[in-house]
């Protein structure tokens, strides 16, 4: 049997705002995960060349003059996909991450990112279905996870790290453990995994 030696690394980024080919990354962090504890991290500003609305600062907290010196996506992205390697990439909304790494690895690197992903709100979707709503902020308060600056990449990764092993642990116990039975898992009919 060949061991799955893939690890997880959990990712967030922070935003312009909703469009991918409109609006542009302001901060990626990531969490090297073996999924028991933090192996390493990755994070930095984005200078994203484009106007910060107020709204988005009010949100998050990253100013127009925190990133003015920050490296751009073309300069920071290699980083991070180094970083990334060919491990599995875990995120809270994966899509929307995912969408925004992915279109910036193609444009500016001409480089997709084919990584396999996993979505913990998915996975939410299914292991604690009843909450009433799946948010990050949700789950925090349900698992007693303290997440005080919520917004900021490096605090929602570790926030959706201590997420992800509680969702780690409820999958063990339903016998689901294989990384590759986990990505299966997540993309069941809800009405089946309850």
């Amino acid at each position: 049997m060949i061991l799955d030696t893939k690890q997880y690394v959990i990712v967030d980024i922070e935003t312009t705002w909703l469009s991918k080919e409109r609006h542009q990354i302001t901060e990626i962090a990531a969490a090297l995960f073996d999924g028991e504890k933090v192996i390493k991290t990755f994070q930095t500003l984005i200078n994203p060349q484009q106007h910060i609305p107020s709204f988005i600062t009010h949100l998050t907290g990253i100013t127009n003059d925190m990133v003015k010196n920050a490296p751009t996506i073309d300069q920071a992205l290699p980083d991070f996909l180094d970083f990334l390697e060919d491990h599995i990439l875990v995120a809270h909304n994966a899509t929307f991450d995912y969408g925004f790494l992915n279109h910036n690895g193609i444009k500016h690197l001409e480089r997709p990112i084919q990584n396999t992903t996993m979505c913990t709100r998915k996975l939410a979707n299914r292991l604690v279905s009843e909450l009433p709503s799946k948010r990050l902020e949700c789950l925090c308060q349900h698992f007693n996870v303290t997440n005080t600056s919520a917004h900021r990449a490096m605090w929602d990764v570790m926030a959706t790290v201590k997420v992800f092993e509680q969702f780690l642990t409820i999958l063990k116990k339903k016998w689901i453990q294989g990384k590759s039975e986990i990505t299966e898992f997540q993309h069941l009919a809800i009405c089946k995994c309850i």
